[in-house]
């Protein structure tokens, strides 16, 4: 129970933190009045900040707690079973490709958000 409750802290506070994070991106407000529905360049570029900051920082995050577990996981089968340290290895080093490919991809995206949209 006490390490569920260390986990919820620490999501609470990283969330807490990116909202402290994402704060003058919300609090800059237009000049002037624009009819309702219609956005500025300017509103439309602080979206586009916001939602690529937390588009990375959510893929950041959840490929470096996978990292994180598959190497310990495989730390933990190479110390059970030494002989197998090869084929461990391989499959570590195979698995944290197929991670890192998929942080790759949301910066891409995050990328397009930026630049295209």
């Amino acid at each position: 129970m006490n390490h569920l409750m260390k986990k919820v802290f620490a999501l609470a506070g990283a969330l807490i933190l990116t909202l402290a994070l994402t704060a003058p991106a919300w609090a800059a407000a237009p000049e002037e009045a624009h009819p309702a529905g219609e956005q500025t360049e300017e509103s439309s570029l602080g979206l586009k900040a916001v939602a690529a900051g937390i588009a990375i920082g959510i893929a950041a995050a959840g490929g470096a707690v996978g990292m994180g577990l598959a190497t310990a996981k495989s730390a933990e089968g190479i110390a059970r079973q030494p002989e197998a340290e090869g084929k461990i290895r391989t499959t570590l080093m195979l698995g944290l490709v197929f991670i890192e490919t998929a942080i790759i991809y949301a910066l891409l995206v995050v990328i397009l958000i930026i630049f295209v949209l």
